[in-house]
């Protein structure tokens, strides 16, 4: 079992405070602002790390930098392709149904639990 270090708890308390769904280079000026000693890669990895151990979610973006989302409740994401803003938005559905589907249908075996859907916001349709 790995340690959980100062600068790690760090990086996992803004997560937890955050709506934000941050890029890895706002969590480390966030962190840094708060006093974090904690270089670039330190915090690069402890995302990854964070993210491997299904701690928080790690976020790719079609357009940008991956973000990340500490899971409080249950949820999935929406994301507008123009501006790349996140959106939380929960709904119920049957995780085991929608993955026989899925294996039915493809060769995919392994799957998150969390859906993500890409569209564009009404901001965005507005310009």
């Amino acid at each position: 079992m790995e340690k959980n270090s100062k600068q790690r708890q760090e990086i996992l308390d803004f997560l937890i405070e955050s709506y934000s769904h941050p890029t890895a280079e706002e969590v480390y000026n966030e962190i840094k602002k708060r006093g974090s000693t904690a270089s670039k890669g330190t915090v690069y990895r402890n995302l990854n790390f964070l993210s491997e151990k299904g701690i928080i979610e790690k976020i790719s973006m079609q357009n940008g930098p991956d973000r990340y989302d500490y899971l409080k409740t249950p949820h999935n994401h929406a994301i507008c392709v123009k501006c790349n803003t996140v959106y939380d938005f929960e709904y119920d559905f049957s995780p085991k149904k929608l993955k026989k589907a899925i294996t039915e249908k493809t060769d995919i075996e392994e799957f998150s639990n969390y859906i993500i859907v890409q569209g564009i916001c009404k901001k965005c349709l507005g310009k």
